[in-house]
């Protein structure tokens, strides 16, 4: 910097920062939703509900290596700042409103005019969409629904937001450009959830909330967004079962 430049230095962060994050968020993901599993009995047998310990155990591993990744990025190779360095920020009630908007949008007729082509004559597809959302979610009754309304409607959100649109896109997005970062970063995302035929949504969701981050150069708007999406998946089921 020049005499009297008080810009912030160039970070030091980048896709390998996210790499090793997600690294570290899958193994514990994996270890602490093994341990869990063991502890009440779960073996994960096919169409076997997922008890609410193990997807919270599985939860709270992948989001020490995501968050913990993001943390590290931004204290040690960058300005210290997660509001600087990735955009976590919600500019007042703007931010809220726009979010749920694009989240129920996304809910309601992205996804459904993405799978729409292919119903006829898939009579069962809308059924198999459903079907790992209701091995977490579909036999949760009482206080867990409550617990994973938390957790996937707020913790995951906010999570997912800061690695995925915050770490993850901002790196791309020095190396290859706007339109590469988020759909890099959307893809991965979509991937992130190990859901084959869920993936055109996800990935479709993944490109709106990109372009939310990137519009407005804040998280905000995104996680707002993510957390009525996933709310909506929530407690349609829950309500439904």
């Amino acid at each position: 910097m020049t005499e009297g430049d008080t810009s912030s230095p160039e970070p030091r962060w980048g896709v390998g920062d996210a790499l090793a994050a997600f690294l570290v968020g899958m193994v514990l993901s994996a270890f602490l939703g093994q341990v869990a599993g063991a502890m009440v009995g779960y073996r994960g047998r096919p169409g076997e509900a997922v008890p609410v310990a193990v997807t919270v155990a599985s939860l709270v591993g992948l989001w020490t290596g995501l968050a913990g990744g993001a943390l590290y990025a931004s204290r040690a190779r960058g300005s210290g700042s997660l509001v600087r360095d990735f955009g976590v920020r919600v500019a007042g009630w703007g931010d809220a409103l726009g979010g749920v908007v694009a989240g129920l949008g996304s809910q309601y007729l992205l996804v459904p005019l993405l799978y729409l082509p292919f119903e006829q004559g898939n009579p069962g597809l809308r059924h198999r969409l459903e079907q790992p959302a209701k091995q977490d979610i579909g036999s949760v009754h009482g206080p867990a629904i409550i617990v994973l309304l938390v957790f996937l409607a707020i913790g995951a959100p906010i999570v997912e937001e800061l690695f995925f649109r915050g770490l993850l896109q901002r790196s791309l997005q020095r190396r290859l450009g706007p339109v590469a970062a988020i759909a890099g970063s959307s893809v991965i995302f979509g991937l992130a959830h190990f859901e084959a035929l869920q993936l055109p949504a996800l990935i479709a969701f993944g490109v709106v909330l990109g372009v939310l981050a990137h519009r407005t150069s804040r998280l905000g708007p995104g996680m707002f967004a993510h957390a009525a999406f996933n709310a909506v998946t929530v407690l349609t089921l829950t309500l439904r079962h």
